[in-house]
């Protein structure tokens, strides 16, 4: 039986006290727990360790445990890995003993109440303003786009922002892991996968949803993060007349970003040859956005680069419109 949720709640709240604090709020990114007495949060894309503490590890487990059980899944040492979300929408991924030797491992990702948008993006550094033009008419022109960069890098921010600049009068599906995008639009239809329950049944995949879509008369598909054999199901879909499409890759350059795409599409359980693959990818892809987090921790964009094909000599034929490679921290 599931928990009711105003007692999940208020559980929450008491169980995970020693990070409330920081769950208050849009200056904490992410919090990361080490084990029940060293607690870590991201601010402004730094890395600061905190003063707060759980009493015990068994305080900590007590707190995932109840967590678990709200969202109806198991935590235990056979299954000693957690995905799920706090009652503010916040992101939580957990690994206990014996898969973390040295106690429960926790990272919580703020679901920020409002992201923001191109111009603030501007405003903040991020974008210069002229940029901000050029990926206005890349949006506007419906070109395929996909955002790239490391762990941290702000790839969904950006791909929330340039989300939000298509048409009111658009039917915009927006297909993630767990609901992160807020889409400022009219019309935009959010689907979320999830996995098998206890008994290995129940899981409905980024694919599924992504063959589900293409029959829901979109006109914009929007994927939080492409990461296995769904690339080869979005790639088809772009040139199958679908443009518009938005998502992003871990990726650290954009040539990197095309052959990224290429491995998770032969991840497929469709045996496609990799010249015919690679020819599809460069008629997909448009458009390609490499952000990137300097030294600081600010996120900018690195590159704005348009594809312009594949030949068999010389690969993948890349337009560098805009190019930052001034104070970029290292590969991430």
């Amino acid at each position: 039986m599931r928990i009711p949720r105003y007692v999940f709640e208020q559980t929450v709240a008491s169980l995970f006290r020693p990070v409330a604090p920081y769950l208050d709020g849009d200056e904490v990114s992410e919090i990361m727990i080490n084990g029940h007495d060293e607690i870590y949060v991201e601010t402004e894309g730094r890395l600061h360790l905190s003063d707060s503490r759980f009493d015990s590890e068994h305080d900590l487990m007590s707190a995932l445990r109840n967590l678990s059980q709200f969202v109806g899944r198991e935590l235990n040492p056979e299954r000693p890995i957690l995905e799920a979300r706090l009652p503010d929408g916040s992101r939580v991924q957990a690994v206990i003993p014996p898969a973390a030797p040295s106690g429960p491992v926790v990272s919580i990702r703020r679901f920020r109440r409002q992201q923001p948008t191109l111009q603030r993006l501007v405003e903040l550094g991020s974008v210069p303003r002229e940029i901000s033009t050029l990926l206005r008419s890349v949006v506007e022109r419906k070109h395929n786009v996909i955002i790239a960069g490391g762990s941290g890098s702000g790839k969904t921010s950006f791909l929330n922002a340039l989300s939000s600049l298509a048409s009111d009068d658009e039917r915009v599906v927006v297909i993630e892991d767990s609901q992160e995008l807020q889409i400022q639009l009219r019309h935009v239809v959010q689907l979320e996968s999830q996995p098998p329950n206890v008994r290995g049944m129940g899981g409905v995949t980024i694919r599924d949803l992504l063959r589900a879509t293409l029959r829901l008369r979109p006109d914009r598909i929007v994927i939080g993060e492409i990461r296995g054999g769904e690339a080869l199901d979005l790639i088809q879909a772009m040139t199958s007349g679908h443009r518009g499409c938005l998502s992003t890759v871990h990726a650290t350059l954009p040539i990197d970003t095309l052959s990224r795409l290429e491995t998770m599409a032969l991840m497929s359980d469709v045996g496609v040859p990799l010249a015919v693959l690679r020819i599809q990818i460069a008629s997909a892809v448009d458009t390609i956005v490499q952000v990137s987090r300097g030294p600081e921790g600010a996120r900018f964009v690195t590159h704005v680069s348009e594809v312009h094909g594949w030949d068999a000599e010389s690969g993948y034929q890349l337009e560098h419109l805009f190019e930052r490679l001034e104070d970029i921290e290292g590969v991430e």
